[in-house]
């Protein structure tokens, strides 16, 4: 890729379809930026368009979430139903975190926010490549099982809205995963499938970090426009998230990543505001 501005390297990712290709240029895009902040010349932020919806490879087929057949995962083809649905999750996560760089490249933010997102955009591309070498190694591969169709509407719901895609991105969504990544560590572990424990663990131990992004820049936001955050934060969530938040939650991993009970919890089992 030619020299461009972080903006443009965010859409150049965002418009590629193929998952292994969109995940080699996200890495190469992250490399670029972090050798020029390395460099003491970081690139310009710049201004670009990010399309309403990323690229998508023709296959996996997306269905509406009631319709993904459901597998049990104390078989096989439970298994790698759901290493298909984890390498879906971070395929869309990918673009999630390059759509917020792009997206909101109007609001003046500090380089440190820039390094945070373009990270978890590495880490996300890292954390597709490891499930998609698991399915190969099970004898599939991504594409190969219809997936979740409902997995970028939280980018459209807070399209306009940059604080409310902290919010419901990193601080519920990614905040759901440390909640039922350990259950799924203990289905490979039990089922013996070391290659996927390894990946999972380190999806785990990396995820933390991506929810601590969104809290950190949250709480920043907060701050520059003298709003509380732990009210601003259920505001928004009832505005955009769709249902109650669901126990149970882990809570010493998110108090890890900045999350503290009273967030969460006032949220559980309750309907979301319309």
């Amino acid at each position: 890729m030619s020299a461009a501005t972080l903006s443009d390297m965010a859409v150049a990712v965002l418009t590629t379809a193929d998952g292994r290709e969109k995940a080699a240029l996200s890495r190469d895009c992250a490399a670029r930026w972090f050798a020029a902040r390395d460099a003491g010349t970081p690139l310009e932020i710049g201004r670009a368009a990010p399309p309403d919806t990323p690229a998508r490879p023709e296959k996996p087929e997306l269905l509406h979430p009631r319709d993904v057949p459901r597998r049990r995962p104390g078989t096989p083809q439970g298994r790698i139903a759901l290493l298909h649905a984890v390498a879906h999750i971070e395929l869309n996560a990918v673009d999630l975190h390059w759509d917020i760089i792009a997206r909101f490249s109007d609001v003046k933010m500090p380089l440190g926010f820039h390094d945070d997102w373009v990270k978890a955009a590495d880490e996300e591309s890292k954390h597709f490549n490891l499930v998609s070498d698991c399915l190969e190694a099970e004898g599939s591969h991504y594409g190969a099982l219809p997936a979740h169709a409902g997995m970028w509407r939280a980018a459209e719901d807070t399209a306009q809205d940059f604080m409310g895609r902290l919010a419901v991105v990193p601080m519920v969504l990614e905040a759901r995963g440390l909640d039922v990544t350990p259950g799924m560590i203990d289905i490979f572990r039990k089922a013996g499938i070391g290659h996927a424990v390894d990946a999972l663990e380190v999806i785990y131990a990396e995820e933390v970090g991506h929810v601590a992004y969104g809290s950190k820049w949250f709480h920043f936001l907060c701050g520059r426009f003298d709003l509380d955050p732990k009210e601003t934060f259920h505001t928004l969530v009832r505005r955009y998230f769709h249902g109650p938040l669901k126990p149970p939650f882990n809570e010493e991993k998110r108090a890890e990543a900045g999350l503290p009970p009273d967030f969460y919890w006032p949220l559980a089992d309750r309907p979301a505001e319309r």
